[in-house]
């Protein structure tokens, strides 16, 4: 009997107690590494939620040196993962949304594709990243469009729920 009280004690300690100070979001911020990713995407800060058990999802890309910001969906077709270059360890799959500038970043990474997806691998502070774009075009083909390469290059210091662009007006313009 007590076990039982003890192991529901520690289960409603994780679940309510350590949920909201363990998960966490942050804005990381990379710099082109290569002439391609310069001319596609120059900089840019990845919104990355951090969940419970360290598990990572970007949940928005913003431009760090023009104004224009686009949100993934998580999840997409298996067959976007097999067009990947030989090699590539990348496996987190996300949907760019097609509202806003979203449209113009999938039209740019993949031009002529119907629909756009990047594959990232882990986000982490400190480490250099690399983003695939895959696109479906209307006769169902899925290709492999580009290989963006990253340098880390900090974190932007924000309060709670603000966004890179509300912290550096003069990056983004007004807002």
């Amino acid at each position: 009997m007590r076990r039982h009280i003890l192991i529901s004690a520690l289960i409603a300690a994780a679940a309510f107690g350590a949920g909201p100070a363990a998960a966490s979001t942050r804005f990381l911020a990379f710099d082109a590494r290569d002439r391609t990713t310069q001319a596609l995407t120059r900089g840019v800060t990845l919104e990355v939620e951090r969940g419970l058990f360290g598990a990572t999802a970007v949940r928005n890309l913003f431009s760090s040196t023009s104004r224009g910001s686009a949100s993934f969906t998580p999840g997409g077709p298996d067959a976007v993962r097999r067009t990947l270059p030989a090699g590539a360890s990348e496996s987190g799959v996300y949907a760019i949304v097609q509202e806003g500038d979203g449209r113009g970043l999938a039209r740019a990474l993949c031009p002529g594709a119907d629909e756009t997806w990047v594959v990232v691998g882990r986000v982490r502070a400190g480490r250099p990243m690399t983003m695939h774009a895959v696109g479906r075009w209307s006769d169902g083909q899925f290709r492999h469009c580009v290989q963006l390469n990253y340098d880390y290059r900090g974190e932007w210091a924000t309060q709670a729920g603000n966004s890179p662009a509300r912290d550096a007006p003069a990056a983004y313009g007004p807002n």
